[in-house]
């Protein structure tokens, strides 16, 4: 489908850089999704173009080719800069060194500029030191060697994204779909991702901890998931939940539940929890003028001192300010 934004008035440029080899999966969900998201008033609030280390023809992992009419000094005009994966290999993938082509187009991004990659594109981003000291994740299948040439990088390779502020990675091509999404999240408010997912058709929000889908050994067939216990729980979040009863939805044990939990989901069920309990209240504070004891009471926290505290420690924010943020000065912010 194409972009449903109308008005051409952007107001943010992502720049998408692609190598030969670039997967057409990667390279379309970025334009899909960031191209989609707009202002209430249609109005879109990115610019997404892509550049190569030359313009011209770039091969791809398929049997077509694509042209790109932007060089490496796009690179220069970006507020976020996303490296993609390529299946041709290059110094960065089998030598863990950047090229003298790849080094001099990186070094065209401006400071404070944000920076994300796709796949295996955090290959690139580790190889060109943004990575050092910082949790950052590849796809699993590439965990050995990317910590065999970058030990300084604290790899995870257990999540879908990860996100230290300017610089963010994802752990493969549908989990790049989640980082974009977490991106327009974070820019725009959940409103906004909400409804790109809705067009996209995908699903509005996977946290960075879940776990990515890494083959295990195929559990036993009597063995549940922990799925309906999830649903349940979104449905009443608004009140005190115990792993008790969770356990009690999938007729479990409170130590199998918890087992089997973190096994789907990548992380404890009082974690995410906290998560969905943090995720209502930010859509309740960006689409309702609910005052904050209300939101903290629907949320789940009990309290709007809770409330207060649990979203300073996941955004930094108060509710107050988060509520500012995403609908402006005009309205009226309960604190």
């Amino acid at each position: 489908m194409a972009n449903m934004c109308k008005n051409r008035a952007m107001s943010s440029r992502i720049v998408a850089l692609v190598r030969h080899g670039v997967m057409p999966m990667e390279l379309g969900l970025v334009h899909q999704l960031f191209g989609r998201a707009c202002t209430p008033a249609g109005e879109p609030l990115y610019e997404v173009i892509t550049c190569a280390l030359e313009p011209g023809e770039v091969r791809t992992d398929a049997d077509f080719p694509i042209h790109v009419a932007h060089g490496p000094e796009a690179l220069a005009t970006a507020d976020t800069v996303i490296v993609l994966a390529t299946h041709e290999y290059d110094e960065t993938e089998t030598e863990g060194r950047l090229g003298p082509e790849l080094a001099a187009a990186l070094a065209r991004i401006r400071p404070g500029t944000r920076i994300a990659s796709i796949c295996t594109g955090a290959f690139v981003l580790a190889a060109a030191g943004m990575l050092d000291g910082r949790r950052a994740t590849t796809h699993w299948i590439s965990a050995d060697r990317f910590r065999a040439f970058f030990p300084e990088v604290q790899l995870d390779p257990d999540v879908l994204y990860t996100d230290d502020g300017d610089v963010l990675t994802s752990a493969g091509e549908a989990s790049g779909i989640d980082l974009c999404l977490h991106m327009i999240r974070s820019d725009h408010g959940a409103a906004v991702a909400n409804e790109v997912a809705r067009m996209t058709v995908v699903p509005p929000h996977r946290d960075g901890g879940q776990a990515q889908y890494i083959r295990r050994p195929v559990p036993e067939p009597q063995v549940s998931s922990t799925r309906r216990a999830r649903t349940w729980a979104l449905e009443h979040l608004d009140r005190p939940l115990s792993l008790r009863e969770l356990a009690a939805q999938e007729s479990m044990s409170v130590r199998t539940f918890t087992r089997r939990f973190r096994d789907e989901v990548g992380i404890s069920p009082l974690q995410w929890l906290t998560q969905q309990r943090i995720e209502r209240a930010r859509q309740l504070l960006e689409e309702t003028d609910l005052p904050v004891e209300r939101i903290a009471a629907e949320a789940g926290f009990g309290t709007a001192a809770s409330l207060r505290q649990h979203l300073q420690v996941a955004l930094g924010v108060s509710p107050s300010a988060y509520r500012s943020t995403f609908r402006g000065s005009d309205v009226l912010a309960v604190s």
